[in-house]
């Protein structure tokens, strides 16, 4: 008997007892369709988060703060010290010239500091006025923009990134109404004088996972920045809370850890986007690996159903298993036989599974996308690739040859005599 007639005698004989199969296919079913889908769902969220950091920098990018101070629980309250760095409430402040020292820093090309802005509102043609959030991250990093282009340094005009939930309110049709559109924004400084500056709309950019806000380009943020601090008093504390270091082209992770090591020798915390949503990560790989922990309890358990299911087959068919044995079958094909056998079960139940989470799963994430998520465009929650579903049917297949093992080794050591005789 050649293998092709061994796969296709198991392919048959699984059929034989057809309520028995099917119900042990129905337990693989579930497994398989619980993990394609929880396998979809970390796919989909990492997927994700993977495209935020890349619009906003990725490794390219150090956040670089003052390295925070911190007392044991048993020291008590830190003591003030009227000499010490300059302090905006609880923030430690970096200095221009600890901006100069970031700046030296090997590995370093350019930094940016972030200014603290806070403009009252934004106006479009004389319109309603509405507050607005700046990020300073974004107008430092290219941004994940739904129109328009990235705003440009340096190139002599003030430019501003709004977010999309911006534009109906304010009175754009779409995002294409809102490009290269003068909008008004207002500052009031220290003395209570508001002044309005207008910039021009570079581009409209998607809600971020990571904070939304507007976007300002090098020169607005100067001026915006410089208006706000007028009539400042002598002697109040003046500082960035966090600046932007751009780091060389083709940095290595090993260079990376150097760079942040000779930031933090000189008093300085220096964290990449990863860095920083690190422990999201974390958490959602966490809940993700639960999940599938009990999507892999349910094909264990499964195992046990196909155990059972090639036991009794063996047991129904061991007179005919002498009977192969007696006109010349060895035990090894008679093992290969059975396995084949538990291996197609675990092929049917886990294919299935798959196929229906793939056609349930991609419905719902559509769904979910254009209602409840759709405050994140770009966000498929879940995520379906060849490879991890080809992964998902080899495990299962896997399982299914190792709990067909011992019905397998037992049909391959029945003796022929014995096994004829059995009634």
């Amino acid at each position: 008997m050649t293998a092709g007639d061994i796969l296709r005698s198991a392919v048959s004989n699984t059929f034989r007892s057809k309520v028995r199969t099917a119900l042990t296919v129905v337990a693989i079913f579930i497994g398989a369709f619980t993990l394609t889908l929880t396998s979809a769902i970390g796919a989909g969220v990492s997927d994700y988060i993977d495209k935020q950091i890349g619009a906003i920098g990725g490794d390219d990018l150090l956040t670089v703060s003052p390295a925070a101070e911190t007392a044991a629980a048993d020291d008590g309250p830190k003591e003030y010290d009227p000499d010490g760095a300059a302090m905006q409430g609880s923030f430690t402040l970096l200095s221009e010239a600890d901006i100069e020292t970031i700046r030296a820093t090997d590995g370093i090309d350019k930094v940016e500091p972030a200014a603290m802005l806070a403009p009252d509102f934004i106006q479009y043609d004389g319109g309603t006025k509405f507050e607005l959030t700046v990020n300073p991250m974004i107008g430092m990093a290219d941004a994940d923009l739904a129109a328009g282009r990235q705003l440009e340094d340096g190139s002599g005009s003030r430019e501003v990134l709004l977010p999309s939930s911006y534009l109906e309110p304010m009175g754009f049709a779409d995002e294409q109404a809102a490009l290269d559109r003068t909008v008004s924004i207002a500052v009031t400084d220290y003395a209570g004088t508001q002044h309005t500056v207008d910039a021009v709309v570079a581009g409209v950019q998607n809600d971020s996972l990571f904070g939304d806000g507007a976007g300002f380009n090098e020169e607005l943020r100067t001026e915006m920045d410089a208006l706000q601090k007028t009539g400042m008093p002598a002697g109040v504390p003046s500082g960035y809370i966090t600046s932007v270091a751009y780091l060389s082209t083709d940095i290595s992770a090993d260079e990376l850890d150097g760079i942040k090591s000779d930031l933090a020798d000189q008093g300085f915390t220096a964290l990449t986007v990863a860095d920083q949503i690190g422990a999201i990560q974390t958490v959602i790989n966490g809940i993700i690996g639960v999940l599938n922990a009990f999507a892999v309890i349910a094909l264990v358990a499964a195992g046990f159903g196909i155990v059972n299911t090639l036991l009794m087959s063996v047991q129904e068919r061991t007179r005919e298993i002498g009977l192969m044995k007696a006109m010349g079958m060895g035990g090894g094909k008679i093992f290969a036989l059975f396995s084949f056998e538990a291996i197609f079960i675990g092929f049917l139940g886990s294919a299935l599974g798959a196929g229906v989470a793939i056609g349930l799963g991609t419905a719902i994430s559509s769904v979910l996308s254009n209602t409840v998520l759709s405050a994140l465009p770009g966000l498929n929650i879940m995520l379906f690739t060849p490879a991890s579903v080809a992964v998902i049917i080899g495990v299962v297949m896997l399982i299914a040859f190792l709990a067909g093992t011992l019905p397998a080794r037992r049909a391959a050591r029945q003796n022929p005599i014995d096994a004829l005789r059995y009634e």
